[in-house]
């Protein structure tokens, strides 16, 4: 893609990496797992900190059951996304991801702090 040379500049010092994309759409299926690579894989950042949102557009058929993805991407929280439906359960999940990435930034704060003093 022609954002590439952008990637290393977005990738440094990050904590997380939310993955959005349209599970109705094939392409996108194999993208997420380039995107899970470069952005994940190669940082390299723990699966906790990776989140997937698989966004139904309204009006879509929005088969949140039938939707299983291959591995490595089916070890990482999956969370579907419908913002007419329920905006709220979204909400939620949202604060519990954000939540658990302050926790690992805690952690290796002290873990660094630690190796300072010792």
């Amino acid at each position: 893609s022609r954002f590439e040379t952008c990637w290393p500049a977005l990738m440094k010092d990050s904590h997380g990496v939310i993955i959005i994309f349209n599970p109705d759409l094939p392409s996108h299926l194999k993208e997420i797992e380039m995107w899970y690579s470069c952005f994940v894989q190669q940082q390299p950042l723990l699966d906790s900190q990776c989140l997937l949102v698989a966004h139904h557009k309204p009006g879509s058929a929005g088969d949140t059951e039938n939707l299983s993805l291959a591995y490595p991407l089916n070890k990482l929280k999956l969370i579907h996304s419908n913002l007419e439906e329920d905006p709220e359960d979204v909400r939620m999940e949202f604060i519990k991801y954000f939540r658990s990435i302050i926790t690992i930034m805690n952690e290796s704060r002290e873990r660094e702090e630690m190796s300072i003093i010792s």
